[in-house]
């Protein structure tokens, strides 16, 4: 197996008038293809921070930056699927197109991408509520959107950041079993 993803002495601060706050310090591991992993800690422990930077939104202070060590390689770059804790879909826009917003910027909204979105969309329970905006759906209905919407372009690498640590007992199982079978 080939490695998917490699961090090599990663450290981040965060920086305020007050002074700096280390988050990570001196952090390595890799990922094998076909490999699940989790990372898991007391909140505040850095943990978000940590597939921040493995994603591309934060620059490590020291070490190797995660999201740019397949470019040093001369690797192809990994697609990143990265669900925050929130599913920060957009109320101005319709399920359809919250889901539809990472191949429109990527420039892949091609049939094939498409038909893939329309399958999920009716596979999670979502198809009747494509039209309709967000504040109309239960908060388990909006995570499995942001889902969606995570798998659309079809990540090698799915980072999953709590992202059903707001829904109750009973939905997040329901949408566990959905990530369970994606997995698999």
């Amino acid at each position: 197996m080939s490695e998917l993803l490699e961090v090599n002495h990663v450290s981040y601060a965060y920086h305020s008038i007050d002074g700096e706050t280390e988050t990570l310090a001196d952090i390595s591991f890799h990922i094998k293809e076909g490999e699940f992993a989790a990372i898991v800690g007391p909140s505040g422990c850095g943990k978000s921070t940590l597939l921040s930077l493995i994603c591309g939104l934060l620059k490590p202070e020291k070490g190797e930056n995660p999201a740019r060590w397949q470019k040093h390689r001369r690797r192809k770059k990994k697609r990143i699927g990265y669900m925050l804790q929130k599913d920060y879909l957009f109320e101005w826009r319709s399920i359809y197109s919250n889901v539809m917003l990472g191949l429109e910027i990527q420039k892949k909204k091609s049939e094939k991408y498409t038909k893939r979105v329309d399958q999920m969309l009716k596979d999670y329970g979502l198809w009747d509520f494509r039209d309709v905006r967000p504040s109309q759906l239960s908060g388990g209905m909006r995570q499995r959107a942001a889902l969606i919407r995570t798998l659309a372009l079809q990540p090698e690498l799915l980072l999953l950041d709590e992202p059903f640590s707001a829904l109750d007992y009973q939905t997040r199982l329901s949408v566990c079993e959905d990530i369970y079978r994606i997995i698999k």
